[in-house]
């Protein structure tokens, strides 16, 4: 589909192993992207986790997570290569919900952890309804559920 070859590939990445690196580093740091655009752009850490969850819905990042097999998910996350960009989204995450907290905009109990796994959620639209109007009544519900 993208009108090369596997020689053209190889040439490129050694093998499978640095190609899905290459791979993951793009993703990952365009997510770190969007995190610090988010944090920068927006007024209250709130706003910014919000933003986030939302960009990372539209963008179906949890179509893109449950497609990845689970070993290649395991190699993704102990690849030394990936580990800064890794922990720049994870601190991100922790410092955007900790301040939330401190705001009083986000519920105690909810980890970074927990925001790590709702920027994976997956959104059904039924074959009448439109992505983004699919997008906008689940997170709704989801952020009414985050507020204190």
């Amino acid at each position: 589909a993208a009108g090369v070859g596997v020689g053209t590939l190889y040439r490129r990445f050694p093998d499978r192993g640095a190609l899905i690196t290459a791979a993951a580093h793009s993703y990952l740091s365009a997510l770190a992207d969007l995190a610090a655009t988010a944090d920068r752009e927006s007024p209250t850490a709130w706003q910014a986790l919000t933003r986030i969850l939302r960009e990372c819905a539209e963008l179906r990042l949890g179509a893109l997570a449950a497609a990845v097999e689970p070993t290649l998910h395991a190699d993704i996350k102990s690849d030394p290569a990936l580990t800064e960009v890794r922990t720049t989204i994870t601190d991100r995450i922790a410092d955007l919900t900790a301040r939330a907290h401190t705001e009083g905009a986000l519920r105690r109990d909810v980890t970074p952890e927990d925001i790590a796994r709702l920027m994976t959620l997956q959104i059904y639209a039924a074959p009448t309804e439109p992505y983004p109007a699919a997008i906008n009544r689940v997170l709704d519900l989801l952020l009414d559920g985050l507020r204190p």
